[in-house]
């Protein structure tokens, strides 16, 4: 199955990379490329994870940002890992767990050696308040200095949810000016920012540096924005260049900013069949 969903795509892998298929792909960014491994979550729960994985490489991608193990010990996962040719750089971890002192999350991510340890997802109810962004904001402050002295660099995944209104701007710059730069930077999902109603640009400009990583995913023309709820059809998900997007304009900036690591997300239910054909745009794209 595996196999033959990377098949179609072999001749333009090879033109991407400009060499072999599992040689590193060209990009106009100075960060590194990656792919959140949760893209193809529909493939590991079919219980090939060996093969899944080494597609991954085989697209040219060394650079993975984890999203479980797939039934797997962290130490046989860490290995299989290692063993195909992939680099754990960033993993997520649940906010209540952070919340209830953050060890057991902090000691999973060192498991795995990874450089980034973060937050995508911040319990509330219908709407996010900004009692919901202050008990964020102590929360990632006390994980951010933990996982600091566990040699991790500990960081917020913006929602979407985050860019209402709030009593003093937006609920992100709530949580941006309650949270000590030195103890947590901040990863942009471009598509949530959008659909939230943020501008990328100018959140990259707004708080210079505190954009450490990034989420590149492409959002369907005609998907509504300034949506509160940090939710949209997996169908919505669109290979980079093809949605509503500016990538040009979110990319360039993002240099400038000097962020650190790129990582491709594909939530569509046929995310294999696409992740190739965003990596062929960024190979394209002039910045």
């Amino acid at each position: 199955m595996v196999a033959s969903a990377t098949a179609p795509f072999g001749s333009a892998l090879s033109v991407l990379a400009q060499g072999p298929a599992d040689s590193a792909p060209k990009h106009p960014f100075t960060g590194q490329l990656g792919l959140q491994l949760y893209s193809l979550r529909h493939l590991f729960a079919k219980g090939d994870v060996p093969g899944t994985l080494a597609m991954v490489k085989k697209w040219g991608l060394t650079n993975v940002e984890l999203a479980g193990t797939y039934g797997m010990s962290a130490t046989d996962y860490a290995a299989l890992l290692k063993k195909t040719g992939l680099r754990a750089v960033s993993t997520h971890g649940d906010f209540n767990k952070l919340a209830e002192g953050a060890d057991a999350v902090i000691a999973d991510a060192r498991a795995f050696g990874v450089e980034y340890l973060g937050c995508a997802w911040i319990p509330h109810k219908d709407r996010f308040t900004a009692a919901d962004a202050d008990k964020a904001v102590a929360v990632f402050n006390a994980a951010g200095k933990k996982a600091n002295a566990a040699g991790l660099r500990f960081f917020y995944h913006c929602h979407g949810y985050e860019f209402q209104t709030g009593p003093d701007g937006t609920l992100f710059d709530r949580i941006a000016k309650g949270t000590d730069p030195a103890l947590v930077a901040f990863q942009m999902d471009v598509f949530w920012a959008v659909r939230g109603g943020a501008n990328p640009v100018a959140l990259f400009t707004t708080y210079p540096g505190r954009f450490e990583l990034t989420h590149l995913k492409d959002m369907q023309k005609g998907l509504p924005v300034n949506d509160p709820t940090g939710h949209a059809p997996d169908e919505s998900n669109v290979p980079l260049g093809t949605g509503q997007i500016d990538y040009a304009a979110v990319l360039r900036e993002a240099n400038r900013q000097k962020v650190k690591y790129h990582f491709i997300e594909d939530e569509h239910p046929q995310s294999e069949k696409q992740i190739p054909r965003s990596l062929q745009y960024l190979a394209a794209l002039k910045l």
